[in-house]
């Protein structure tokens, strides 16, 4: 069978295979698409198949997750965790709680982890899980109940040396704690590897926190370095107001760009001078408020309710929010506005369509699995200082992410310039993601 059309095959049986799951559909064209060359250039691969088993977890579990309100009503969700391949090493991924999860974003999520992990070139294999519990607007005993719950089926299949999950979307510092209490109370060990994005007093990193934005930040800045060029004078726009969004802003500012635009589910803030992070952080982390409120600090900011923050120009774009958020009309508005570079914080915010028009147009493009692996490559680096009872300090650590993204970004070049396409970051990290995780998986044999 010609290659193209054994590629187009594989992509069809996962779809068969796995009904209803769109997000997951995508994100394996969007790899599949960059592999052929791959093929060409390493048979080996294919006579194993390696792309067939790679787009097959290695296990899925789905599992009843029951707590009690605060009214003291029962309420009943849905826990997975999908452990997708552990060529490289523990399966390593967040967890997302929030009401759209479902297995075919979690599998989305999973797969992009494989790539991701294998681009910091840290021993950590690719996972995802999550649940459909909604935190927003739940008390700390609720959050802490459901967690409990959750950790309770949860913890039978992780571990240290096995599966070691973290945050996502709806899972913070808060939740990671109710979550390793849990496991440790279920265990009757001490065992901090098990879980990263843990809080300072029990053994978490420091950086951990601000690493998928601070890791986002430093990716595009390497792209705009690569074009003799850097943040510094450039008008950023970030979307989102959680986590990822917050120390974005925060390294922006640092490296002398200016976010100007926010926003959440609701709506777009747009402040011209500059966010002040204080006040984000205070609204956010601490009162948990939305991000409209900015504005009764910052009354020269402007809220608009429902807005699209991808109509706010900008120099650059950094999604930070969510999958699919940047849409063709969305990426055609930003290249007109003059957009020159996007970052992808959030895990594959931009559509199909919207990739090709920024590619065709030659903005520089940093897909996710490179642009965010900020966050699992510090988690690994909390795994470390667990194995060896040590605790950096945030210097240290900072410095180790910023070398990390540095690499992930030469490791992207090199297999784009490599493999035909130059300059071509998806490409790049698709391929140089790929073959690490195939040479290990033909090593192993088959398994």
């Amino acid at each position: 069978m010609p290659l193209l059309e054994r590629v187009e095959a594989i992509y069809q049986d996962v779809v068969k295979r796995n009904p209803g799951e769109s997000e997951f559909h995508q994100a394996v064209k969007e790899v599949l698409e960059s592999l052929g060359p791959v093929l060409v250039k390493y048979p080996d691969f294919a006579e194993a198949k390696i792309i067939e088993r790679i787009c097959e977890p290695e296990r899925q579990t789905i599992f009843r997750v029951p707590w009690q309100d605060d009214r003291g009503q029962v309420q009943i969700n849905r826990g997975f965790r999908v452990q997708f391949n552990s060529a490289l090493g523990p399966y390593k991924g967040g967890l997302r709680f929030h009401p759209s999860v479902y297995l075919g974003i979690i599998k989305f999520l999973g797969f992009e982890q494989i790539f991701k992990n294998s681009l910091t070139g840290l021993p950590i294999g690719g996972a995802k899980g999550g649940s459909d519990f909604d935190p927003k607007g739940k008390s700390d005993n609720e959050v802490m109940r459901f967690c409990q719950s959750f950790m309770t089926e949860l913890w039978r299949i992780i571990g240290e040396h096995t599966d070691v999950p973290a945050g996502d979307i709806g899972v913070g510092g808060r939740e990671i704690g109710y979550l390793f209490g849990q496991y440790k109370r279920l265990t009757n060990k001490f065992e901090a590897g098990v879980l990263t994005g843990k809080g300072l007093v029990y053994g978490g990193s420091q950086v951990r926190t601000e690493a998928t934005g601070y890791g986002c930040t430093y990716f595009v800045e390497e792209m705009l370095k690569g074009k003799k060029n850097g943040f510094k004078g450039k008008k950023v726009v970030v979307s989102g107001s959680g986590n990822v969004a917050i120390y974005t802003l925060e390294k922006v500012h640092q490296l002398g760009g200016k976010v100007i635009a926010m926003s959440d589910s609701n709506g777009v803030v747009v402040d011209e001078r500059g966010f002040h992070l204080e006040t984000v952080q205070q609204l956010k982390e601490v009162e948990r408020r939305r991000i409209r409120d900015y504005c009764d600090y910052h009354k020269h900011a402007k809220y608009q309710a429902g807005g699209n923050i991808w109509d706010v120009p900008c120099d650059v774009a950094m999604p930070s929010a969510t999958q699919n958020e940047i849409t063709g009309k969305d990426a055609r508005k930003l290249v007109k506005n003059g957009c020159i570079a996007v970052g992808e914080g959030a895990n594959m915010p931009t559509t199909p369509e919207g990739v090709q028009i920024f590619l065709s147009a030659g903005v520089l493009f940093g897909p996710g699995k490179a642009a965010n692996a900020g966050g699992v490559a510090t988690s690994a680096l909390e795994m470390q200082q667990n194995a060896g009872r040590e605790a950096w300090g945030f210097e240290e650590t900072d410095a180790k992410l910023h070398q990390i993204m540095k690499n992930v970004y030469t490791i992207c070049s090199e297999a784009a310039d490599e493999f035909g396409s130059p300059g071509n970051f998806v490409v790049g990290a698709n391929i140089a993601g790929f073959i690490k995780v195939a040479r290990a998986m033909t090593a192993h044999g088959l398994v």
